[in-house]
């Protein structure tokens, strides 16, 4: 899959990846998203509209990417998380080119995450997704 991407895909611009979609989201959806936890349950209503709708990861492919940035910074926002670039040899495994981490050993994908929000559906769920990992950080 070939991602437009407005910025580069680096930890340096998740934040302006999540700023953007939460932007889209209220201009399109009316939906407001204040990076809070419980703000992810708006995101997961988002892309049960979209799976609705039939849409695909490859249709959305950019749009998925924001929002598994704005989850990945409600846990650096609220589970002290941090984004990082992904190593050579995650890269393969991962997918993506940066992750988040939540402490030594642990790290996350929330924007593969976001892929497998649409494409699996409510099975999951990224609020979920969120509760695991910040307890897992808070250890």
């Amino acid at each position: 899959m070939r991602l437009r991407l407005k910025y580069a895909p680096v930890p340096e611009n998740a934040a302006r990846f999540a700023g953007d979609i939460a932007t889209s989201a209220a201009q399109v959806s009316g939906v407001q998203l204040d990076y809070t936890p419980d703000s992810l349950t708006l995101v997961d209503g988002i892309l049960d509209d979209f799976r609705a709708d039939g849409l695909t990861g490859e249709q959305l492919a950019e749009t998925l990417f924001g929002f598994g940035c704005y989850v990945g910074e409600v846990l650096v926002r609220h589970a002290g998380g941090q984004w990082r670039a992904t190593a050579a040899d995650e890269q393969a495994v991962v997918g993506w080119p940066m992750v988040v981490e939540l402490g030594e050993h642990r790290w996350c994908n929330p924007i593969g995450k976001a892929f497998k929000r649409l494409e699996n559906g409510s099975e999951d769920s990224l609020r979920y997704f969120y509760t695991v990992f910040a307890s897992a950080g808070a250890r």
